[in-house]
């Protein structure tokens, strides 16, 4: 089903309103409902997001890594890996993302792999394809890899380097003509945003070209780097729009052949997505050195304390910790979210946007446009709508601007 535009609705400010915002596109990863919203009912986490390293030789713009990294010296070891592994199958989990930074960065890669699989997990690999040789993935497929999701900064060398930080494009495409060989599944990601939107249809070409059976196309989450280059990267509303009917061909003209799964930003949503699943509803992601959090950003939340997996079992950090408790079901509410019907489907959206963007973790998350701070999302847009075009290297706009971006750095 392709993302709807819902009926124009009145705008809390005066100024000349935006068009009505869009309904939240499908969530790409399937998200079976877990039932009533009690620890009580929920056994366990259906996915592990295991961050083994934050180490990475690019250094994207948008990277949802947090500002302050894990050192190389801080990361767990191989054999604590394998025994989170170990305890999350008995949780019930089914699956493992191994991503990071760049988790070819750990030469244990295979080793975690084959555990995985060992403990019946379903392994899946997100990963940038550098430092990734003909022989490493012959290693990794016999190991038992199941999938792999394979980045891409763009349809063109010049503009993806440049988001990158680094020359990496022309090896990506080298390594992704040897996985499309492999009995995996693979998958082509695309983060799009104001600066490649213009090569939209380029990149599906380019996930057709190179054999993927499924592209995702998420627009940037305005998190860690990514929220210090926000004014760079949200799109305007003409290039949204144009996305959509680029989408929409694509995916009548490939159904059968090629999965096309697209998620527009939460800044121009009508209503919030429901962050990771809910709050410690679906997953649980494990940082490089151990420690177990909700989400990706939930660090950011001040006088909240993670549990490291070293010192606390799988099942006791799920089932009893403050901090998988802290915004799991509805009792943390405030209004509107309180009563709204919406409630048990988007959980008041993301609670680090709400901080982020409000002041306040507990508050409905400002992307709702029944938010009391709605507002604050709203002059947000308006700034991005009436600024100049960013250059991405389309001779067609007018105005260009080179913007300034502020690179992930690596990790000591």
């Amino acid at each position: 089903m392709s993302p709807q535009v819902p009926p124009a609705r009145p705008e809390r400010s005066r100024r000349a309103s935006l068009p009505a915002p869009f309904e939240q596109s499908r969530n790409p990863e399937p998200q079976p409902d877990r039932g009533p919203q009690n620890a009580a009912c929920i056994i366990g986490p259906l996915a592990l997001i295991a961050e083994i390293t934050h180490r990475c030789p690019l250094h994207c713009v948008y990277c949802s890594n947090p500002l302050e990294m894990k050192s190389r010296a801080a990361e767990l070891s191989t054999a604590q890996w394998i025994t989170v592994f170990e305890q999350a199958a008995k949780l019930g989990t089914m699956q493992v993302d191994l991503t990071g930074g760049e988790p070819l960065a750990r030469i244990d890669l295979t080793e975690l792999i084959a555990a995985a699989r060992a403990a019946k997990l379903y392994t899946n690999l997100i990963t940038s394809g550098i430092g990734l040789t003909q022989e490493r993935l012959n290693a990794l497929a016999h190991a038992g890899l199941d999938h792999i999701q394979l980045s891409f900064q763009d349809s063109a060398a010049a503009p993806a380097d440049e988001f990158a930080g680094a020359n990496a494009h022309e090896k990506k495409l080298s390594i992704a003509a040897a996985i499309a060989k492999h009995r995996i599944g693979f998958t082509l990601n695309f983060v799009v945003h104001r600066g490649n939107l213009a090569r939209l249809d380029e990149m599906i070409a380019l996930a057709e070209n190179l054999g993927a059976q499924r592209v995702e196309i998420a627009h940037v989450q305005y998190y860690g780097w990514a929220a210090e280059n926000r004014s760079a990267l949200l799109p305007t509303r003409a290039q949204l729009d144009r996305s959509l009917e680029i989408i929409q061909a694509a995916e009548a003209r490939l159904r059968g052949r090629l999965r096309v799964e697209y998620v527009v930003p939460d800044y121009y949503a009508r209503y919030p997505k429901a962050c990771m699943g809910g709050w410690g509803r679906k997953l649980m992601l494990i940082d490089p050195s151990g420690e177990a959090l909700p989400c990706h950003a939930a660090r950011t939340i001040p006088n909240l304390h993670f549990e490291n997996v070293t010192k606390h079992s799988l099942e006791w950090i799920w089932q009893e910790s403050e901090s998988f408790q802290k915004f799991r079901g509805e009792n943390w509410m405030q209004e509107p979210c309180r009563t709204c019907d919406r409630r048990t489907l988007d959980f008041g959206g993301c609670r680090c946007q709400a901080l982020m963007l409000a002041g306040d973790a507990a508050a409905t998350d400002p992307v709702c446009s029944l938010s009391p701070k709605h507002e604050l999302v709203t002059s947000i847009l308006y700034r991005v709508n009436e600024s100049p075009e960013i250059d991405t290297g389309s001779s067609q706009m007018a105005t260009l601007v080179r913007p300034s971006w502020i690179y992930r750095p690596n990790p000591s």
